[in-house]
């Protein structure tokens, strides 16, 4: 009975997923992610996993054309996709909307969530970055990966230090995510965006 499992077809096939492996290791680049952008005053983190390729040569958050992120800060905060970068970035300042990214930096071939080699991924400093951002209420992980990694690394040492932030999953504005309509993306991160500010309140602080 013992040396049954030893000649079935299983145990031959082994080897091929770890060469499929040490391919995919071959063919992964060592990415950074940006700097976050953010004000002093920022009331909700936008949080990414990395940039993509289209991004990182561009040097801009979610520069793909097919992301849709841009489309919805347009619709929740008038950063649309048709005015220059930089003054969407100002918009996004002004409204206390901070971006940035679960990894600092991490081996990845092309694009996507899913090509990231997470074993030696490195973690920006996000409980770090909520303490030098005494306003900020949400944050929004833009994908699953997002959301995963913010609560196995971050959440547990955010939640006891700064009860006050609450964490929301929000559909991947990604293109490789695309099966959603925008509509009912737009409607779930209506529901996820705070609440804007009485007038004055963000002058005075």
């Amino acid at each position: 009975m013992v040396p049954a499992p030893i000649k079935s077809p299983v145990r031959k096939r082994r080897p091929a997923p770890a060469a499929r492996s040490v391919g995919h290791k071959q063919s992964a680049t060592r990415v950074a992610s940006f700097a976050p952008l953010a004000a002093p005053d920022a009331r909700v983190l936008v949080l990414g996993t990395m940039p993509g390729v289209a991004s990182l040569a561009a040097a801009q958050y979610y520069a793909h054309p097919r992301n849709q992120f841009w489309t919805l800060m347009g619709e929740l905060c008038g950063a649309r996709a048709d005015i220059p970068y930089a003054q969407r970035c100002q918009i996004l300042l002004e409204r206390g909307v901070a971006l940035w990214d679960v990894f600092g930096s991490c081996a990845r071939s092309g694009s996507a969530d899913s090509a990231i080699e997470l074993a030696d991924a490195q973690l920006n400093d996000l409980a770090g970055f909520v303490a030098a951002h005494p306003a900020l209420e949400r944050v929004l992980c833009n994908g699953r990966l997002a959301l995963a990694s913010y609560h196995r690394h971050s959440a547990r040492q955010i939640a006891l230090k700064f009860p006050q932030v609450q964490a929301l999953a929000v559909p991947s504005t990604s293109p490789a995510h695309a099966g959603m309509p925008l509509a009912q993306k737009l409607s779930v991160w209506r529901a996820a965006w705070p609440k804007p500010q009485p007038a004055g309140r963000r002058a005075r602080r």
